[in-house]
């Protein structure tokens, strides 16, 4: 199970983020300020911190600091409403791997995690340009799509939702996730546009009786995976 720390004093942001990486399939901890995040973090257990700029007791530049002095490497995305390139700078020069203005939109923040994790665990890696699930498969630099060798023909929003899907196989992938990472709407329009888009998704992947690979979570979302 990938444990992330949240190191942010602001109780209803720092649940707003729980929230969202535990709907992600995430582990997550938190901590209300810098010390304490500091005491969590130092013995390198988590696989990502997202820690905030401006925490009481002990910023979070100097959490950083600390952290890096003492050997640990975690990947760490900082937040913070310091948005100027200058600060940014800091942030990066201090150790942090990304850096993220506030606010944001948590599909970006789950984004900028997995990235930070992936460039940790495969440094030098070449960008990915195919995915692939069972015998579904995308290149995305073809824009193309295929089943067992069958060419699926997708419109624009149905491949970015498709995308992002396959990003994210075998997890619950939420309405709120779906409206900001493919239709990047920070607020539910209150429309049924997830549920068209993914039933005619679903249509064209199990074109032919092909075994159903994207499923509904009843209350949660869609998953993209084995039943």
């Amino acid at each position: 199970m990938t444990r992330i720390l949240c190191v942010e004093d602001d109780p209803t942001t720092a649940d707003y983020i729980a929230k969202g990486l535990g709907e992600a399939g995430f582990t997550v901890d938190i901590a209300g300020d810098g010390r304490d995040g500091l005491f969590q973090a130092s013995d390198g257990s988590y696989d990502a911190i997202v820690l905030d700029r401006m925490l009481p007791g002990m910023d979070g530049l100097a959490v950083l600091s600390a952290l890096r002095a003492g050997g640990v490497t975690t990947p760490v995305v900082m937040l913070s409403a310091l948005a100027s390139l200058d600060e940014r700078v800091r942030g990066l020069r201090a150790g942090s791997d990304d850096y993220l203005p506030k606010p944001f939109a948590f599909a970006e923040l789950l984004a900028r995690i997995e990235a930070v994790r992936r460039r940790v665990a495969s440094p030098g890696d070449t960008p990915v340009t195919r995915l692939a699930f069972d015998d579904l498969e995308m290149d995305l630099l073809a824009r193309r799509v295929t089943r067992s060798g069958r060419r699926i023909e997708l419109q624009p929003r149905e491949f970015r939702l498709l995308e992002f899907m396959m990003r994210h196989i075998g997890q619950v992938v939420t309405r709120t996730m779906l409206l900001e990472g493919v239709w990047d709407y920070h607020f539910d329009p209150g429309t049924n546009v997830i549920d068209v888009h993914v039933s005619r998704l679903r249509k064209k992947l199990d074109e032919g009786g092909a075994r159903p690979l994207l499923h509904t979570v009843r209350g949660a979302g869609y998953r993209l995976g084995e039943h």
